[in-house]
């Protein structure tokens, strides 16, 4: 079968769904390649790069459409590209089906499927998979770039002869992956960046990028966003209140702001009202993420930069991955790449649209001339929870003495089997060995039960548990070369001095050791 990619013909949109990389990799199942001349050159892809990756180039986009079997694109096909295809022709490419339902009827209408490359379903499996996921990240870090490029000054505080500069102070709202991209761009600039998000569970990832999770005072449960395919659940109006009430809080001391609250098929929430930006300083900039779906500032324009009459930019661009084309057409040709290899089990070149699979199914809009849309929720297996234990009740002090008593009786009898069974052992032996066998013998054995009891009766404190009983092993050969060291042998005292040195070594070495390992845990 053979795959081919157009040229995206929305303006501005300089991405392609495919590399001559991802060329390569797509020859390897199978497919034939093919691309319209042109459609890789606004993403610095020449028709050369592609022919060299053996693509077949096509002058027109008819000419494309009537002979690939699998179209890849990036944006939605608009009502003309979606007449153009035919019987049993597969497109791969954003769709967003809720929003699309005339072009679903239309591609049902003409025997095509659809995959839409946003409906694929965010579980582990399919993060390879995850198209949003990849224009999020780079939305993210660009809406940064775009903020520093519209601020008057440096992101990192300095210090120099001319004069101090502080630090820009940044909020990103939102900490899906595009604020997270954004959380980390603006932290490795050196901002002081605070972050928001109405899931709790995220603060972990913010503060181990170097941020500080903004808090809210407020006490409602948030439903977990695993159940809401990662996105934030609506809140309540009290909380929302909060919530501005804390912006409005930040507003007059914030340098940048980025908001990237959206949800795929709704309109964004206003997060940054008039207000809040009449009180920020001149010279600030709002980056709004969600400007497509309405934006989560009160002010944004869609497709514009504006300045408000105070000096704020808003910047309301939704082409950030665009502005990106090469490293966005680069992920996004990936993504395309790995759902061709789930559509290809065999590496055969020719496509299974196994509907029984979760990732397939739930990407899959309209399939063997039925809509499908909406998917059924992906059969994710549950892991029960574990039943909840009740809290140890505090014991009265009876209670606890007759523990002890019960303890102290139980090792009494263990400790006077374990005497009375070495006690039998040695008057077995002592049946047949000599007398001056059984003087030595009794010895030894006395030595290993005392040794024992010296050595692992040893506290751990400051020690590792290996640390302490190798110091007390040690500490016990010191004690017996110390009670050698005075024999009239000089074979013997040499050899009682070298393990006094060796052990005394091996002490000192552990407390070193220990002290080391300490440190590494300390801040100073």
């Amino acid at each position: 079968m053979k795959i081919g990619a157009p040229k995206e013909i929305e303006a501005g949109e300089s991405r392609v769904a495919m590399t001559p990389d991802s060329a390569g990799q797509l020859q390897k199942l199978g497919y034939e390649c093919a691309i319209e001349a042109g459609a890789g050159a606004a993403a610095g892809f020449s028709d050369a790069a592609y022919e060299a990756a053996g693509v077949q180039i096509y002058k027109t986009a008819a000419g494309l459409w009537k002979a690939v079997d699998i179209i890849a694109k990036v944006r939605p096909p608009t009502e003309t590209e979606t007449k153009r295809l035919k019987h049993g022709q597969l497109l791969i490419s954003f769709f967003y089906p809720g929003q699309n339902e005339t072009l679903m009827e239309l591609a049902k209408s003409k025997g095509a499927n659809v995959i839409a490359m946003d409906m694929v379903p965010r579980i582990s499996r399919a993060q390879k998979m995850d198209a949003l996921s990849s224009m999020a990240n780079i939305a993210g870090y660009r809406a940064v770039i775009e903020a520093g490029n519209n601020f008057g000054r440096f992101f990192t505080g300095q210090v120099t002869a001319a004069g101090k500069v502080p630090p820009a102070k940044v909020l990103v709202v939102g900490a899906g992956v595009a604020g997270l991209a954004a959380i980390g761009t603006a932290t490795s600039l050196g901002a002081i960046t605070y972050a928001f998000d109405v899931r709790p569970e995220v603060a972990e990832q913010i503060e181990s990028m170097g941020a500080e999770f903004v808090f809210l005072d407020f006490e409602e449960s948030s439903q977990d966003s695993a159940a809401t395919g990662g996105y934030a659940a609506p809140s309540s109006p009290e909380f929302r209140e909060k919530q501005l009430e804390k912006f409005r809080e930040l507003a007059p001391e914030i340098d940048i702001v980025i908001t990237t609250a959206l949800i795929p098929g709704r309109d964004a929430p206003v997060l940054w009202t008039k207000d809040m930006v009449e009180m920020m300083k001149p010279g600030s900039v709002i980056v709004d993420l969600a400007a497509e779906r309405g934006g989560n500032c009160e002010l944004t324009v869609m497709d514009e930069k504006i300045v408000t009459d105070n000096g704020v930019t808003i910047v309301g661009y939704t082409d950030f991955p665009s502005r990106m084309a090469a490293q966005s057409s680069t992920l996004y040709s990936t993504n395309i790449r790995h759902m061709m290899t789930d559509l290809t089990p065999e590496k055969d070149g020719q496509v299974n649209h196994d509907m029984e699979d979760d990732v397939i199914r739930g990407a899959t809009a309209v399939y063997d001339s039925e809509i499908t849309f909406p998917p059924p929720p992906p059969k994710v297996a549950a892991i029960a929870a574990a039943p909840k234990k009740e809290a140890p009740r505090d014991l009265t002090a009876e209670e606890k003495r007759a523990e002890e008593i019960a303890a102290f009786r139980k090792q009494t009898v263990q400790q006077v089997a374990l005497i009375a069974a070495g006690g039998a052992a040695v008057l077995a032996v002592g049946l047949i060995a000599p007398a001056s066998f059984m003087q030595h013998f009794i010895v030894f054995v006395l030595s290993i039960f005392i040794g024992f009891q010296v050595i692992w009766n040893v506290a751990h404190s400051l020690h590792t548990p290996l640390m302490a009983v190798t110091n007390a092993i040690s500490s016990i050969i010191i004690l017996g070369a110390l009670m050698q060291i005075g024999s009239s042998s000089a074979l013997i005292t040499i050899l009682a001095a070298l393990g006094i040195f060796m052990a005394a070594v091996n002490i000192f070495g552990g407390f070193l050791v220990t002290r080391r390992m300490l440190a590494m845990f300390q801040k100073s």
